[in-house]
């Protein structure tokens, strides 16, 4: 047996203002064919690293192809995204006949003419490698599931966990059930459930704690192969945003649609039931300050670089100051010309320093402060799950009475411990955390914080969805329309 593997990903937040190029794709993954280090997987490229681990084990041959990801930001240039889809191309043409492809996509990619990535990509693959070979397609559950895509592959598995922990075990799934068609083990069918519904699905809160694991309980069983939750990204304006229902029955088509007609139906009844609280600036800080445990972890979605907002706001730090909080940790802030100041003034000095508030409105003012510089370190990275993800250069800066400041050059979101301890300071000894994520964090912060408090702040990614200018979105959809009727679509 012979499959090829490759990965183009990013997620795309098409309100925001920085549009994504090919240095984008450089500075984050950008591997040849044999490049990907062996160590663990990278954006979006676990089913490569799978199935690298795999293959003299389960006798087939695999042929890398290019593997391409970018952080969440902007729409991608579409000379750049054309580039790279063709460069893969190119390599499964010349790696034909192919059994199988196994893609490492995100799911959320846009590029400019291109609303549809995923669905291009999997269709163009199609065309080369013709209706025989199995196509199997791991995807991020903050994608956009359309009618195309799963029309033209074989398989498609979603991360289940969000925080996304599983993305190693979902593909080894992709692959188990890949491996067994291409065996004639097993003849996958899939059945679409459209809920009509933006949401936001954290599996670490108990109502879709319960769902997931009950989900998990039904694969493997009376001919059940497969069930993704597809949360939907609420910041790409496409047509066919939306939460949607997987399900990948053995054979009987009309067994997975029953299912996920069942699952739908109850994911549409949990609207409105699986976000956390959210709290306004003001209100939060003085909810975080007014507990009696520590360290208290505050989070900031509306900031958060995970979702392509620039993290560069300071209404919460301003927060802090004014509140002349101590004992505090804040980060990320993404601000490069930050960093390399504090690295030209070194450890020890204190400076005047603008800091944030440099990409757009929604980046709110910089706050110009006097800031003592702790610690310094190039190069960083933190952990999430098995990957190591790029900080950069990092500073980090003590302002206000007590508040210290992790500055970044790359622009991600808070996922680590080591966010902090690359630069010496202990999270676990602050009395209040302020992390720039939405629920990613909770993997490495949720073990160590005594309580967890959610700020929407006014930084651009709102969590109130009906204040997002949505043009191209299919209507009605809930909650920008009170009527929104869900139904099976594939």
């Amino acid at each position: 047996m012979r499959i090829f593997t490759a990965t183009l990903a990013t997620e795309t937040n098409t309100f925001a203002p920085l549009p994504t190029s090919l240095r984008a794709y450089r500075e984050g993954v950008f591997y040849r064919p044999g490049e990907h280090p062996d160590d663990a997987p990278r954006m979006c490229t676990a089913p490569l690293f799978v199935a690298r681990r795999r293959a003299r084990r389960d006798g087939f041959t695999l042929i890398e192809g290019s593997c391409f990801a970018a952080s969440p930001a902007g729409t991608t240039n579409r000379a750049d995204y054309e580039f790279m889809r063709d460069e893969i191309l190119a390599e499964l043409r010349a790696a034909m006949p192919l059994d199988a492809v196994l893609l490492g996509l995100h799911g959320a990619m846009v590029a400019f003419g291109y609303d549809d990535v995923e669905g291009d990509v999997i269709e163009r693959v199609r065309a080369i490698v013709g209706p025989r070979c199995i196509i199997g397609v791991e995807l991020d559950p903050h994608c956009h599931l359309t009618v195309a895509r799963v029309r033209r592959a074989d398989i498609i598995v979603l991360y289940k966990e969000f925080p996304h922990t599983d993305v190693v075990e979902r593909a080894e799934d992709l692959l188990d059930l890949v491996l067994a068609t291409l065996r004639h083990e097993i003849k996958p069918v899939m059945s679409v459930y459209d809920c009509r519904q933006i949401q936001s699905y954290p599996t670490t809160l108990p109502v879709m704690r319960a769902f997931v694991d009950r989900i998990k309980a039904l694969e493997g069983k009376d001919g059940i192969l497969s069930v993704s939750i597809a949360h939907c990204f609420p910041y790409g304006d496409v047509p066919e945003l939306s939460a949607r229902v997987l399900v990948i029955a053995d054979g009987q088509k009309e067994k997975a649609d029953r299912l996920a007609t069942q699952l739908g139906e109850e994911l549409v009844s949990m609207r409105g039931k699986t976000m956390p609280e959210y709290h306004d600036v003001a209100t939060g800080i003085a909810a975080a300050l007014d507990a009696n445990v520590a360290p208290v972890v505050v989070a900031e979605p509306a900031d958060n670089a995970g979702g392509g907002a620039p993290s560069d706001n300071t209404s919460i730090l301003r927060e802090l100051i004014r509140r002349k909080v101590a004992n505090a940790g804040l980060g990320p802030i993404w601000d490069p010309v930050a960093v390399r100041l504090c690295f030209d003034a070194g450890v020890g000095a204190t400076l005047p320093l603008r800091i944030g508030g440099k990409i757009g409105p929604a980046s709110g003012l910089p706050l110009d402060c006097a800031a003592e510089i702790l610690a310094l370190a190039e190069s960083c990275t933190q952990s999430f799950g098995p990957t190591k993800v790029p900080l950069g250069d990092c500073a980090a800066v003590r302002v206000g009475h007590g508040v210290d400041v992790v500055l970044i050059s790359t622009r991600t979101q808070a996922l680590g411990l080591e966010l902090f301890t690359n630069l010496g300071i202990d999270p676990r000894q602050k009395q209040l955390l302020v992390v720039k994520s939405t629920n990613h964090f909770m993997a490495a912060f949720g073990p160590i914080a005594k309580q967890v408090l959610y700020i929407d702040s006014d930084a651009p990614l709102s969590r109130d969805y009906r204040k997002i200018p949505y043009a191209k979105v299919l209507r009605p959809i809930w909650p920008l329309d009170r009527h929104a009727v869900a139904k099976l679509i594939f």
